[in-house]
């Protein structure tokens, strides 16, 4: 590109200085040609001036006398009526450019003066244009590198980006180049560059997401399956094989929700729902792998209580904070409901050590976690919370208190455009 634009420019040079110096060169030719006519014409007749004031003055008028008057390099021939003609000066060679004139006393003047002259004179006008031409020629070359550089170099950063984009790499550089063309290009870029990263950002995080809920509804339904195979007692497999068939359900309906999250942040699926089932089904659930390390699940508090959002977005918040005190607590894990205002309250609690303190408020960060786990769950648990309107917090940290905060009544939402739109196609 730089070589082109270089060319390009250079081209256009040449062709201009090509058109204007031919065009000047014919003109300044014939301006020196005619000046010098002119001026062998005028000093012809300042010397048939001279001859005539000495013919009326009565003077001689001979060769020595005008020899002063005629300058070294012309040549001049004086013929007075009814006398002989003399010369003044030495006839030049080659060819010459003359002038003729008569006076008023009959006589006529004629000088001479060499073409050479000219032909130097317009040499040396040929000569400056020519440097003139030859500088422009310099100026254009530099600048003509300059804005290829100007150009170029932008170009190459922009096809960097573009490439790394390409790669994996949506960091946008945020660099601008006083062209308001190719600024525009890097607008585009740096905003595709951080559309590319919330979209990986969102795919990274389904993933995460995805494997940690996955995770709990699959070792349950694995559990299950290991109780089948080894009972012969087919109403102890009919009972494992409901409740497995309860944990397929479940896994679905975290399938169905991770989907629809990533479809649509915003959409619920809020429902009034009894909360002792979510419960009942959490502690029958968890209490075979509290068993099987010496510990105890309970419930207690308020029962009967009716609450808003999604029980299966519940379900997995309490499988969160159950898992993470199975994990990180001690003792017998109790859940108690409550209600405050117009909410239920869903508090989890362990006889554990409790939160460290340096992590404090930062426990529902991503990536934040007191011993080598995923560091998501809480994260992920206060997400699901928060999509039906309600809230996780952290009330205690030693001993460890969680509470799930959840409305008592329904959330309206605004309507949506499949909504406002019978015929939208779903």
């Amino acid at each position: 590109m730089r070589r082109r634009l270089i060319q390009s420019t250079l081209a256009v040079v040449l062709v201009v200085i090509a058109v204007f110096g031919v065009s000047l060169v014919i003109v300044e030719t014939r301006t020196i040609s005619t000046s010098a006519q002119e001026r062998v014409s005028s000093e012809a007749q300042r010397l048939a001036s001279i001859v005539d004031s000495r013919l009326i003055g009565a003077g001689a008028v001979n060769a020595e006398i005008l020899r002063a008057q005629v300058t070294p390099d012309r040549y001049a021939v004086i013929k007075l009526p009814g006398e002989p003609a003399f010369e003044v000066g030495s006839k030049p060679d080659g060819e010459v450019i003359r002038g003729h004139a008569t006076g008023e006393e009959g006589e006529t003047v004629v000088v001479e003066e060499p073409r050479s002259s000219v032909t130097r004179e317009v040499g040396r006008t040929l000569l400056i244009i020519a440097l003139v031409a030859l500088l422009a020629v310099v100026a254009a070359v530099l600048l003509a590198i300059r804005q290829a550089n100007r150009l170029a170099s932008p170009l190459t950063d922009l096809a960097e980006t573009a490439e790394r984009l390409g790669s994996g790499d949506p960091r946008p550089r945020h660099k601008r180049y006083g062209v308001p063309e190719l600024d525009r290009v890097a607008d585009v870029l740096d905003s595709s560059a951080e559309r590319i990263a919330r979209m990986l950002t969102a795919e990274r995080r389904l993933a995460a997401d995805a494997s940690h809920q996955l995770r709990t509804p699959l070792t349950a339904l694995s559990m299950r399956l290991e109780e089948i195979t080894l009972t012969d007692d087919p109403d102890t497999v009919k009972e494992e094989a409901n409740v497995a068939l309860t944990q397929v359900e479940r896994l679905t309906d975290v399938v169905e929700r991770l989907l629809t999250n990533a479809r649509d942040p915003g959409t619920g699926s809020a429902v009034t729902f009894d909360l002792d089932e979510v419960i009942q089904q959490q502690l029958a659930e968890w209490r075979p792998a509290y068993r099987g390390v010496g510990r105890a699940i309970v419930s207690s508090g308020k029962r009967h209580l009716q609450a808003v959002g999604t029980p299966g977005a519940v379900a997995q918040v309490l499988a969160a904070l159950i898992e993470n005190s199975l994990m990180h607590g001690g003792g017998t894990v109790a859940l108690r409901t409550r209600v405050t205002g117009n909410q239920a309250v869903i508090e989890v609690t362990d006889e554990g050590p409790g939160v460290p303190a340096d992590l404090g408020a930062r426990i529902f960060e991503r990536t934040i976690s007191g011993r080598n786990s995923t560091g998501i769950g809480l994260a992920v648990a206060r997400d699901l919370a928060e999509a039906d309107g309600g809230r996780l917090e952290m009330l205690q940290t030693k001993p460890p208190v969680f509470g799930l905060f959840l409305s008592r009544t329904p959330i309206k939402r605004p309507p949506s455009a499949s909504d406002e739109d019978p015929t939208t196609v779903r």
